[in-house]
């Protein structure tokens, strides 16, 4: 025997189930008003740490380079003097004086090299001691990141731990109701939300005007509203309306 087809919501049905949606929604935005800013704080707060580490690292590398450079040139000038000793002490033994004009070039030369190791040395150094104040600048921002960020995560782990459970209920709840209402009133309602700060996309009517926009409703609106034969919208927000008593008083669980 084939199984019955499922009843067709009535016009107030699916108000009141969408209204109920929208109650549920609400709470859980307070639970994200609640945490506020926290995630997306915590979120860029990691992102910063995380290029100020590539940068730390970077300017290590080239540190690392540069006293490896000083400490090439400082080899260097070791070596041209003690070959200039060398030279000066063969010149003590020359025969004649194409031998010694030859040493004398030799020593010349590696005075020369002393004074382009000294200059390469002295670039180095001045680039070092650069390099080495923008490193502790960067480790200095990046450890006051660091407090800053665990001042965050111990905010935001406080308020999830007070919240978890209730939005996790919410959340099924309204994942719950989200099947009872057919699949255009769902993306019309997402897609008010989605235009909304407060995530309203069904009001009341209140003191006769929408409960959204705070725009007066006709009164021959408010008339067709509370009889609930079709859904009606706003003509200034596009928000579903309802009237106050949709619900019966029926509370939503929360």
């Amino acid at each position: 025997m084939a199984a019955a087809a499922p009843t067709e919501l009535t016009v107030e049905e699916k108000m009141r189930e969408l209204y109920r949606l929208q109650l549920i929604d609400s709470q859980i935005d307070e639970i994200e008003i609640l945490k506020g800013e926290l995630p997306m704080e915590v979120s860029d707060l990691e992102d910063e740490i995380a290029g100020l580490e590539t940068r730390i690292s970077r300017t290590e590398g080239i540190v690392d380079e540069l006293r490896t450079e000083i400490s090439r040139h400082e080899a260097n000038m070791n070596e041209s003097d003690m070959l200039i000793t060398r030279y000066e002490e063969q010149m003590n033994n020359v025969k004649n004086n194409r031998e010694y004009e030859a040493l004398m070039k030799e020593t010349e030369m590696q005075r020369l090299e002393i004074q382009l190791s000294q200059k390469k040395a002295k670039t180095a150094s001045e680039d070092l001691e650069g390099r080495v104040a923008t490193l502790d600048a960067t480790k200095e921002r990046r450890d006051a990141k660091l407090k800053l960020l665990e001042v965050k995560q111990e905010e935001l782990k406080s308020i999830i731990a007070k919240t978890e459970k209730e939005e996790k209920k919410l959340r099924r709840l309204s994942d719950k109701q989200r099947k009872l209402i057919e699949d255009r009133l769902l993306r019309a309602y997402d897609k008010t939300r989605a235009n909304f700060r407060n995530g309203l996309a069904v009001v009341t009517v209140e003191r006769n005007a929408c409960g959204g926009c705070f725009n007066a409703i006709p009164p021959q609106q408010q008339l067709e509203i509370s009889q609930r034969k079709r859904l009606m919208a706003c003509e200034h927000c596009s928000r579903v309306l309802v009237d106050g008593n949709i619900l019966e008083e029926e509370a939503v669980e929360s």
